[in-house]
């Protein structure tokens, strides 16, 4: 039998294409494969696995680390797309890998990596300044009285701006006029932007790969940080200087200014979308919630303003200025005032729900677990029942004003007090002090914990890292070896997206 030159190349053409397939390396892709690409308190994070080149229509078992965590069946085409998979919360911050081995199949495996990460990307953690770290779980109530300082950064003014944390890198302002991004593991300086003039209270906001914030050369900033690090965007005049913090959500940033206006800029453009102006200046630092922008003015009111469209949804009435940044928690908004008091206020309504009265100007709160922490300039910190404003308890801190926003993580709450000194604290029945150190100067800036690392920033011109060392850190699982990863027979399949 005689064979055309066009058919045998048709049959060449098929075994090489079979034996190509053959030869095709398993291989998995995670999307995101970062851990969490957009936090949400209390929101746990998922993210997708797909695989191609694995033996048709064959069972994967899919391991986080060395734990099964979901079943996939693979196509017709050895392929299969859409497996969600949640983070374990007892996963700590840096490399872990996804594997997947083919049942059946000897050797047939794939594995990628995934970043897991503790971030505190801006002013109160997230848009609704609650003050909490909802994925931080590497230092809790059992190892917090052990961690030291590891590092220190020296700038050439003082430090009221709260850090934010990213990627491994810190950010924060200095009264030197800088933005500095500072590699959060060693302490090195990454690189610096200077403003026009000093960059007092307002904080960063770290999204989509800018950092914004405010300085008291009446801009708002947006810096680059990932394809030209440290180089301007844009920046944003307003009309006085900005003390207070950006807050970034829904494709805008929101900031104050002593102008006596509130501002949405458009957070890719730096372009004007709307300007809302109450009787006086505006330190506070937004909070945003379901659609709505939650902040105090000087004028002694809190004011609810339509995040899209800028119109006022109501005005609360304090009896003092209100520098305190709004924190908000299940329909409910918290604001502390120059009037001595805590407001709990219906955050549809604007209604009162209650006040705690303290011994001086109440600071910015955080809120967690039916729990409002905030300080006052009596030198107390405060434990409010979020439900009635009823005390829980109250510690005294030697009479040092104590007006900066609690950080609060894995149990955890950190204050820091005009003397210099921060503290850890947990609660059993009475709240216990299970750490405390001391800087150069005041810390009236907030506290930041991410990725088991506190983060202290100090009017001694100086930012204070700590953490855990040596042999107390939690170490990262090795990478496993597919082989050895045992199958759980019970779990049932997935539903495949081929």
């Amino acid at each position: 039998m005689r064979f055309t030159g066009k058919f045998c190349g048709a049959i060449l053409m098929g075994a090489l294409s079979a034996a190509l397939a053959a030869a095709a390396t398993p291989t998995l892709t995670l999307t995101p494969n970062v851990d969490p690409p957009s936090p949400a308190v209390g929101t746990p994070v998922v993210f997708q696995v797909a695989a191609s080149n694995f033996p048709d229509s064959t069972a994967v078992d899919i391991y986080f680390d060395t734990t099964e965590v979901a079943l996939a069946v693979t196509s017709s085409t050895g392929a299969f797309s859409g497996i969600n998979v949640t983070v374990p919360t007892t996963a700590v911050p840096g490399v872990h890998w996804v594997t997947g081995v083919a049942q059946g199949s000897t050797g047939t495996a794939a594995q990628a990596s995934f970043t897991v990460q503790a971030n505190w990307p801006q002013s109160g953690y997230s848009p609704l300044h609650q003050g909490r770290n909802p994925y931080e779980n590497m230092i809790g109530t059992t190892n917090v009285g052990i961690i030291d300082l590891d590092w220190s950064f020296a700038t050439g003014g003082a430090i009221t701006s709260a850090p934010a944390v990213s990627a491994g890198t810190v950010y924060f302002g200095s009264a030197d006029d800088n933005l500095y991004a500072v590699n959060a593991t060693t302490g090195a300086k990454v690189w610096s932007f200077k403003t026009g003039a000093a960059i007092t209270d307002s904080s960063p906001a770290v999204s989509g790969g800018i950092v914004y914030i405010g300085s008291t050369d009446d801009y708002l900033y947006a810096v680059n940080t990932i394809t030209n690090p440290g180089t301007q965007l844009w920046k944003f005049k307003t009309g006085a200087a900005i003390n207070s913090s950006p807050a970034v959500s829904g494709g805008n940033a929101y900031i104050g200014s002593n102008d006596d206006s509130v501002y949405a800029v458009n957070a890719t453009t730096g372009v004007q979308v709307w300007k809302f102006t109450t009787g006086g200046a505006v330190a506070s630092s937004p909070a945003v919630a379901n659609g709505i922008v939650y902040v105090g003015s000087n004028d002694e009111n809190v004011y609810a303003i339509n995040a899209t469209t800028g119109a006022q949804v109501w005005k609360f009435a304090t009896a003092g200025a209100v520098a305190s940044s709004p924190a908000v928690s299940e329909d409910v908004v918290y604001v502390g005032s120059a009037d001595k008091n805590l407001y709990a206020i219906n955050a549809k309504t604007g209604v009162e729900i209650w006040k705690y009265t303290a011994a001086g100007t109440v600071g910015s709160p955080a809120c967690f677990a039916g729990t409002v922490y905030v300080g006052s300039a009596d030198g107390s910190y405060n434990w409010v029942n979020a439900y009635t404003g009823g005390l829980i308890n109250k510690e005294s801190s030697s009479a040092a004003v104590v007006i900066n926003t609690p950080a609060v993580a894995n149990g955890v709450v950190y204050y820091g007090n005009a003397n210099g000194t921060v503290f850890g604290f947990y609660f059993e029945v009475t709240p216990i002090e299970a750490w405390r150190a001391v800087t150069g100067g005041a810390v009236t800036g907030a506290l930041s914990v991410a990725n088991g690392q506190v983060f202290v920033p100090s009017s001694d011109d100086t930012l204070y890292t700590y953490d855990l060392t040596g042999s107390q850190v939690l170490a990262l699982p090795e990478r496993p070896d597919p082989a050895t990863l045992k199958p759980n027979y019970e779990m049932k399949p997935s539903l495949p997206n081929f």
